[in-house]
C-alpha cells in the first residue's frame, strides 16, 4: 500500500492490498476500497462509497457525494462501483436519494474526463461515457453501451445494450438495444450500430434479422405495437431481437424515433 504523506484517510476507510492513494486526496469513513485500485491527487471518495479491484480514479474525482435532488432528506444512500473500472478527471458520481437506495456502475467501465453520474443512476458491465456527457437521475444503461461526448440524458431514461449515442446529442426517450442515436439530434434514431455488434460478437444471420426489424419498427409506416406483433411473427426465432422487442414492451418514456431516409449503406452493412 503507497498512501502520500498529504492524503487524508479517515481510520475507519477499509483500504485492499495494494492500493495507492495520491497527494491530497480525501477519503472518509464507510468507504472501501479494493485491492490494487489508485486514487489520484486530489479525489475525492466520500462516505458511503464502495469501489472494486484495481480502479482507477484520476485527480479531481469526487465520489459519492449528496445527490443533487430536493428529495434527498438524509440517511444512508450508496456507490458501488465495480472491479476495473476507470474514472478519469473531475468525474462526479453521486449518491441515491432514497435511503439505501444506490448509485451503481459495473465491472470494467470507462467514465471520463468531466462527465456527471446522477443519484440512482446504473451503468451495467464495460460501458464507455465520454468526456462531458450528464446522466440525470435513475438512467439506466445496459451492457457495452457507448455514450459519447456532451450527450445530455434525462432522467429515469433507458439505453440498451451496445446502443451508441451520437456525440452532443440529447435523449428522453428510451434508446433500444443495438441502435444508435444522431449525433446532436434529439431522440432520433440513425439505425443500428453495425459496429458495435460485430465487436459484440452478434453474429451476421442475427444482424440481418436486426436489421429487418428495425425497418420494421421504424421504417415500415406500423405503429409500435403493430410492428412489434410482426417482428415476433417473422422474427422470433432470432434471441437479439426479441431481447429488442422485449426492451420495446418495457419502455414507460416511449422509444426514440428513426425520421427521414435511411443513411447511406456501406458494403458490409448491405448483407448486416
Amino acid at each position: 500500500m503507497t498512501i502520500h504523506s498529504t492524503a487524508q484517510i479517515d481510520p475507519a476507510a477499509e483500504l485492499g492490498a495494494g492500493v495507492t492513494v495520491g497527494p491530497f486526496a480525501v477519503i472518509e469513513r464507510d468507504v472501501t476500497i479494493g485491492e490494487g485500485t489508485v486514487i489520484g491527487p486530489h479525489a475525492c471518495i466520500l462516505r458511503y462509497t464502495t469501489l472494486g479491484k484495481k480502479c482507477q480514479i484520476h485527480a479531481g474525482a469526487v465520489i459519492g457525494d449528496l445527490p443533487q435532488d430536493l428529495g434527498f432528506k438524509g440517511g444512508a444512500s450508496y456507490v458501488r462501483i465495480g472491479n476495473g473500472t476507470i474514472i478519469r478527471e473531475h468525474v462526479t458520481i453521486h449518491r441515491g436519494t432514497e435511503a439505501g437506495t444506490s448509485t451503481e456502475v459495473g465491472d470494467e467501465c470507462m467514465i471520463m474526463a468531466t462527465a456527471h453520474l446522477a443519484h440512482n443512476v446504473r451503468l451495467a458491465n464495460r460501458v464507455l461515457v465520454v468526456s462531458g456527457a450528464l446522466l440525470a437521475g435513475y438512467v439506466q444503461v445496459d451492457d457495452r453501451a457507448f455514450i459519447s461526448g456532451n450527450v445530455v440524458v434525462h432522467q429515469f431514461t433507458r439505453i440498451g445494450r451496445l446502443a451508441m449515442l451520437g456525440g452532443a446529442c440529447g435523449v428522453s426517450r428510451d434508446v433500444p438495444p443495438f441502435c444508435t442515436v444522431r449525433p446532436q439530434g434529439t431522440n432520433e434514431l440513425l439505425g443500428l450500430n453495425i459496429v458495435g455488434l460485430r465487436r459484440g460478437g452478434v453474429m451476421p444471420e442475427d444482424r440481418l434479422s436486426l436489421k429487418k426489424a428495425f425497418h420494421l419498427w421504424f421504417r415500415s409506416g406500423l405503429s409500435i405495437r403493430q410492428a412489434t406483433a410482426e417482428v415476433r411473427r417473422q422474427l422470433g426465432h432470432c434471441s437479439a431481437v426479441m431481447e429488442m422487442a422485449e426492451f420495446i414492451d418495457a419502455t414507460r418514456r416511449g422509444i426514440c424515433v428513426c425520421r427521414g431516409e435511411a443513411p447511406a449503406e456501406s458494403a458490409d452493412e448491405a448483407t448486416a
